[in-house]
């Protein structure tokens, strides 16, 4: 076939084979190479079969299958058959199956590249293939709301970030700088009736504005006003706490609060002296009165403890060798102290800081309070003859009689939680009025002569019966039934 030299040079530069040259030839066979090692390199990371890798495939337009120039014309191309290309896919793992297509589909494709996994069998996105982590799919983050991003771009409005507060989410406050947007959502969070709502905007409040700003803004919001005063209390934060006590005139609370600092005060000298600053604070009358007696037990007890602390150290005093001390008297209570007093100090006189009856005048300590408490020490010594003077009183005449603003059921309970004797029980269960209450006390504490006499005179012969039984055999007890039993001269009533 004879052409001119114009048809052949329009021929070569038309088609899309050219001539040989020399020059060309290097050009295009790296440009071959290198297109197929990039191909070669993503196909180790996201094809699972190994024997493929050695094999070259080439398209029906001569070009090799993966190179960038293919994939753009493939995804131009076949983009409507993405279905049919799927199922032809599943068939690519033997070299003779692309013989029998008459045009294979794409297996890969620059949008295959970024997608991602989303059935077992396909291809890993190109930012899974090239790092170490393991496949995961972008799928439905691309499918999210766009409403869902909306946290990250701060865009929520007050009533909107308060009802994600709400409900436990993680909402920045960054974004509501000026004032006014800060007092709309402490607005919404009191007009949510949701207290940790509140204390999370009111912390947020209390790091961005001054003090001032926001002691004078929450003066006219009381509800929100408690939950500050409340949540200041809670973590401690009383120089806080003072200066809104003082902003708001509230001169009594002012007072409290400065009086709750002594618990951070570890030092009894130090203690002392700065709740002797607190005696002059504007407490109502009955805190004012507490205030002085905490002042006072604190400087007895502070002289209490030097002396005991030196007359044990000596070892002179039996009490102390006896019952040797297992704690300080420092910062105990007033009961706590009166106890200790009766214990190591209950036959010294009035005029003594550690006597018992001087606690009792200048503490003015209730009789019953004072009772219980010293018959509880005394118990606890087994001092029996300090519990009967304890209850015996003497009138104007001298008569002598036993009395107890405690009631004698509780006498009688303490004594024998200290294993008090039969004896000292019997004596105190005869002086329970009740007839029933004593005969309950006397069963459950085996007072056998109380339960026998009392029956005796309320001639109940059919209670003794029963109680004959508990008893022991042959004991001067159920001899004491027996005799009772048999008497004629007693008319029982059963």
């Amino acid at each position: 076939m004879n052409r001119t030299k114009g048809d052949e040079e329009e021929y070569w530069n038309s088609s899309k084979f050219k001539a040989f040259t020399f020059d060309d030839e290097d050009d295009e066979l790296s440009q071959l190479k290198e297109s197929k090692r990039a191909v070669n390199s993503l196909r180790d990371f996201v094809d699972d079969d190994d024997d493929d890798d050695d094999l070259e495939r080439v398209s029906w337009s001569g070009e090799p299958v993966g190179s960038i120039s293919w994939s753009i014309k493939e995804t131009a191309g076949n983009s409507g058959s993405s279905h049919e290309g799927r199922e032809q896919l599943k068939s690519r793992n033997s070299f003779s199956s692309y013989a029998q297509l008459p045009k294979p589909t794409s297996t890969y494709s620059l949008s295959s590249f970024f997608r991602g996994r989303t059935r077992p069998g396909s291809f890993q996105s190109l930012s899974d293939a090239l790092s170490d982590t393991p496949a995961k799919s972008y799928a439905p983050e691309l499918g999210r709301p766009k409403g869902e991003y909306r946290d990250y771009s701060n865009d929520w409005s007050p009533s909107d970030t308060v009802r994600r507060l709400r409900k436990g989410k993680v909402c920045s406050l960054e974004r509501f700088r000026s004032l006014q947007d800060k007092l709309q959502l402490l607005e919404e969070a009191v007009s949510m009736h949701d207290g940790n709502v509140i204390t999370a905007v009111l912390i947020f409040l209390k790091r961005t504005l001054s003090k001032e700003i926001l002691f004078r803004e929450l003066e006219v919001r009381q509800v929100a006003l408690r939950h500050l005063i409340h949540f200041l209390k809670e973590i401690g934060d009383q120089k806080l706490l003072l200066d809104l006590f003082r902003f708001l005139d509230r001169t009594e609370e002012l007072a409290l609060s400065h009086y709750r600092e002594h618990l951070n005060i570890r030092d009894p000298d130090k203690r002392k002296e700065f709740l002797k600053t607190c005696i002059g604070l504007p407490f109502s009358a009955e805190d004012s009165a507490h205030i002085q007696d905490h002042y006072t037990l604190l400087e007895r007890q502070i002289i209490i403890e030097a002396n005991d602390r030196h007359l044990e150290s000596a070892g002179q005093t039996e009490i102390f060798r006896k019952h040797p001390r297992k704690a300080s008297i420092l910062n105990m209570p007033l009961v706590t102290t009166l106890f200790y007093s009766c214990f190591y100090h209950y036959t010294e006189a009035e005029g003594t800081f550690s006597s018992p009856i001087n606690l009792k005048k200048t503490f003015k300590i209730p009789d019953k309070q004072y009772v219980l408490t010293a018959l509880a020490a005394r118990a606890k010594l087994r001092a029996w003859n300090d519990v009967d003077a304890l209850f015996t009183t003497k009138n104007w005449l001298g008569y002598t009689k036993k009395r107890a603003p405690i009631g004698f059921h509780r006498v009688v309970e303490i004594l024998h939680k200290n294993n008090a004797p039969v004896q000292i029980l019997q004596e105190y269960v005869n002086l329970v009025e009740d007839v029933d209450t004593k005969l309950n006390l006397a069963t459950k504490f085996k007072c056998h002569d109380v339960v026998i006499d009392t029956c005796r005179d309320l001639k109940d012969r059919q209670q003794l019966l029963a109680y004959r039984s508990k008893v022991d055999k042959g004991s001067a007890e159920e001899e004491k039934i027996d005799a009772l039993l048999s008497s004629s001269q007693i008319r029982w009533k059963n």
